[in-house]
């Protein structure tokens, strides 16, 4: 059997602007984001680009990372979403904080 679970890593101290795209069926198992110090103002967004059009978009997770250095966020019920499907981490990092991102997904 193979494993299908997969990692998505990026760091920065910049803005965040990144996207997933397995351009597979997947499921998102756990967001990591660790700062090296607490982010300022501003909101950490996770929203889904859906394949199927605006109607089917959606925020997954909106964080004030005012006073965050550490955000783990695991789904109660597991989320799927489609070969196609974009996932867009966002954060405005006007304080110019290195943080890193992990993203643990499964394909399916």
């Amino acid at each position: 059997m193979t494993n299908s679970t997969r990692m998505f890593n990026e760091t920065g101290n910049a803005e965040m602007s990144l996207t997933l795209a397995p351009d597979e069926s997947f499921r998102i198992k756990e967001i990591r984001v660790h700062l090296n110090a607490a982010g300022g103002a501003g909101n950490f967004t996770v929203t889904v680009n859906a394949i199927n059009g605006t109607a089917y978009d959606l925020n997954m997770i909106t964080q004030d990372m005012t006073a965050v250095t550490d955000l783990v966020w695991q789904p109660d019920i597991p989320v799927q979403f489609e070969s196609g499907d974009e996932i867009n981490f966002a954060w405005e990092n006007a304080g110019g904080k290195t943080y890193g991102l992990t993203v643990v997904y499964e394909l399916l």
